[in-house]
């Protein structure tokens, strides 16, 4: 089964929910970064074949409307746990990749009703560590993106001379909507590292050995704020391991999917 469809969370937020999989399968959020839906729909699909997946657009990406009050990571979360209240759906796995890492983390601390029951970080921004700082994306010319997110940079560079007018116009406004939930303070939220230890669903932190946005570092110091956290580090790939290497990728996801299971 696979449908898209809009749920109303409030009067003035419409959601775009891709869903996936079979009704009766354990429920899995799956949460986009930056560069969109597309960058995890290899994640929702494999996960389709045995789990219930959603996949939603995050407001103001890729032509959706965003609330001038939602001006945050921390609404997001909200939204996302609102949304697992109104559907009633307990013992969910929510995997976010990048920003969607950081939207997940904040659902959990903020998760009082215990209806997640496990995490998965891909490559994820969210905690400031002084050691490992974030790169400035939004300084970062194309070319230099590509080296800070690719292993194989060369492999995974689009020029934006050759990207047709119209999808450019939707990076654009996506980015513009990421400045304003990220922007300011820069891609983490200051509480949020020092929060994590109350968090008691098990998290899986998989961290490309190549990324320069996030270093596998700075992954490290996020798995070590959990309460029960871990770090797997997946070589030859950068900020989207699912991407450049989707079989350990999913392989590791796939074994968090059993391991937790009806924890909650």
């Amino acid at each position: 089964m696979t449908s898209e469809h809009s749920s109303q969370l409030y009067a003035d937020l419409p959601l775009t929910i891709d869903e996936a999989g079979p009704e009766a399968g354990r429920p899995v959020l799956v949460l986009h970064g930056g560069g969109g839906p597309a960058t995890v729909a290899g994640i929702a699909k494999h996960l389709a074949a045995t789990a219930h997946t959603l996949t939603p657009v995050h407001p103001g990406w890729d032509g959706t409307p965003r609330p001038d009050w939602l001006t945050g990571v921390d609404d997001l979360a909200l939204a996302y746990l609102h949304l697992l209240e109104d559907r009633d759906l307990t013992d969910v796995l929510v995997v976010g990749s990048s920003l969607g890492g950081w939207i997940a983390a904040e659902m959990a601390v903020r998760d009082t009703a215990q209806r997640i029951s496990g995490l998965v970080l891909v490559d994820a921004v969210g905690v400031h560590v002084d050691s490992a700082p974030i790169a400035d994306f939004f300084a970062l010319d194309p070319r230099a993106a590509a080296e800070f997110s690719w292993h194989d940079p060369d492999r995974f560079y689009v020029d934006p001379a050759t990207v047709p007018a119209d999808q450019l116009a939707v990076r654009q406004a996506n980015m513009a909507t990421m400045r304003v939930l990220a922007g300011d303070p820069y891609m983490h939220d200051p509480k949020l590292l020092r929060r994590l230890g109350r968090v008691r669903q098990p998290a899986l932190l998989v961290w490309g050995e190549s990324d320069r946005v996030v270093t596998p570092a700075y992954g490290a110091a996020y798995a070590a704020a959990f309460g029960d956290g871990r770090l797997e580090v997946v070589p030859k790939a950068g900020h989207l391991p699912h991407i450049e290497q989707p079989e350990i990728t999913l392989d590791l996801i796939d074994e968090h999917l059993r391991r937790t299971s009806g924890r909650v």
